[in-house]
């Protein structure tokens, strides 16, 4: 039986490829076979990338930036798959819910929810020209389908912004409206959406958050990286539309 999980040949374009999650994965995809195309904004850390890990090229891109995203989609010969992990924010992210002013609130939604439809877009009118059976998959998160237990956050200088679980759960619809409309052209498009990623929190966040989660742990980026392989392989050419969640349990209590 031939490897259904198998990427070789395939060109995947990895956004925010600096990033916790983005780095893991294109170091990961290689290794199934894949050129990874690894784009960011920082170009340091994204030319080190691509010095370490054999099978990625390292190419700046602003996903904000309208026409950036288009000239660099369409100098691409080929894109086979695009994994959006990008996470553009302003400084002003990340307050409480009163402490946000509309201008933030449009800003931050625009950057990270419009930055996603740019690259989708193009990446998708590439694939088209092409005629390239092609596969999206959209980072959303557990804060997309439910809200955030505040409980988790309190005595701690973090929380959960509002444009965050407005955002991620755009990103989900959004991704179920481009299965549906490119369908028939054979591209598919798929969330994957987390719980919460351990990344040095506090230690009395991590065990509050650890303690709804029936399977005990907070996720670390190597429990995401085989939902992506099979996203973007054909193991699941016949999954569209479908948001899957990797949060060790977290909501189905």
């Amino acid at each position: 039986m031939r490897n259904m999980f198998s990427l070789s040949g395939k060109t995947i374009l990895v956004t925010g490829s600096c990033g916790l999650v983005g780095k893991e994965i294109c170091k990961a995809l290689p290794e199934f076979g894949a050129n990874v195309i690894a784009t960011d904004v920082d170009d340091a850390k994204g030319k080190e990338l691509e010095e370490t890990v054999k099978g990625v090229r390292y190419s700046h891109l602003d996903i904000t930036a309208p026409e950036q995203v288009k000239s660099a989609m369409s100098s691409m010969d080929q894109i086979d798959g695009v994994v959006n992990t990008a996470y553009p924010r302003n400084k002003n992210y990340g307050n409480n819910f009163e402490q946000v002013a509309y201008k933030d609130w449009v800003e931050n939604v625009t950057m990270h929810l419009g930055g996603y439809y740019l690259v989708c877009r193009e990446a998708i009118l590439n694939m088209l020209d092409a005629n390239t059976i092609g596969s999206v998959v959209n980072f959303g998160s557990i804060y997309g389908i439910q809200a955030p237990d505040f409980r988790v956050y309190e005595g701690l200088d973090m929380t959960s912004p509002i444009e965050y679980s407005a955002i991620k759960a755009g990103v989900i619809n959004f991704t179920r409206y481009i299965a549906s409309y490119f369908g028939g052209d054979g591209i598919r498009a798929n969330v994957i959406s987390p719980g919460g990623i351990y990344n040095g929190q506090p230690s009395s966040f991590v065990e509050e958050y650890e303690s709804r989660v029936p399977l005990d742990r907070m996720a670390e980026t190597e429990d995401i990286i085989g939902t992506v392989v099979y996203l973007l392989s054909e193991a699941s050419s016949y999954v569209t539309g479908e948001n899957i969640v990797v949060d060790g349990g977290w909501t189905i209590k």
